[in-house]
């Protein structure tokens, strides 16, 4: 009886030691993916069957859609070079943005401090019993209250015409 609940005890241990950091993100569904189906644009016979470019595989299709474009356009964006100069429509936004400095490594400097803190946060997280999504967790400090925002905005005096609906 001791060597049974000695072994129960070790296993229950020994299955909590797995870690996989603070974001545990598994489907725990038996069917298809729902995030993972893309709806496609209607095929269509092309003019002309010899026009058609040479096939790449692994490459996108005329049918694939983009997502990041799509949304560019509905915020009424537009898809240019990510690298290339600020249109001059936007430089007094930029102007305004930057008016306190720019920080040319702000990505890095973000990843390091992001990734020591995940650090911290997750010293324990590798021993548990069950699988637990320890994300919210760890970034509940770092996380604003939608509703306790608005009510300070408010009592500020502060329009809030796209205010959050109270819940």
């Amino acid at each position: 009886m001791r060597k049974l609940a000695l072994f129960l005890v070790v296993s229950v241990l020994v299955a909590g030691c797995a870690n996989t950091g603070l974001r545990e993100l598994r489907s725990t569904s038996k069917g298809p993916d729902e995030f993972g189906i893309q709806p496609v644009t209607p095929l269509q016979q092309p003019d002309s069957f010899s026009a058609l470019p040479t096939p790449t595989p692994g490459g996108s299709n005329r049918t694939d859609r983009n997502a990041i474009a799509e949304g560019m356009q509905a915020f009424g964006g537009s898809l240019g070079d990510p690298n290339g100069p600020v249109p001059a429509s936007d430089g007094a936004l930029v102007q305004h943005a930057s008016r306190l400095g720019v920080s040319g490594n702000i990505r890095e400097t973000l990843a390091e401090t992001d990734a020591e803190f995940r650090r911290r946060k997750a010293r324990f997280t590798q021993y548990r019993i069950v699988p637990v999504d320890r994300y919210h967790q760890a970034y509940r400090r770092e996380a604003l209250d939608a509703q306790a925002e608005r009510a300070r905005w408010q009592r500020a005096g502060a329009r809030t015409p796209s205010a959050p609906p109270l819940q």
